[in-house]
């Protein structure tokens, strides 16, 4: 992920439980994620969420790109 968008994935255990959000915000990097997947273009995305900006939605894909990249135990 390029360096400029990593800061913008934030992590805080008094906020949604702890899980990956957007810049400190109570929208949760799988919240993005999961509505990609379900269809939903960047621009219908940045609509529904005014405080976001295209950076974050790369961002947030960037960040799901580096966890699923890991090894899975146990498997040959």
């Amino acid at each position: 992920m390029e360096s400029v968008l990593i800061p913008r994935i934030t992590s805080e255990p008094d906020k949604c439980g702890g899980r990956p959000c957007i810049r400190g915000m109570r929208i949760r990097v799988s919240d993005i994620i999961s509505l990609l997947a379900a269809g939903a273009s960047h621009e219908e995305i940045l609509a529904d969420f005014p405080a976001l900006e295209e950076d974050d939605i790369r961002a947030a894909l960037g960040y799901a790109a580096l966890t699923v990249d890991q090894p899975v135990q146990g498997r040959a």
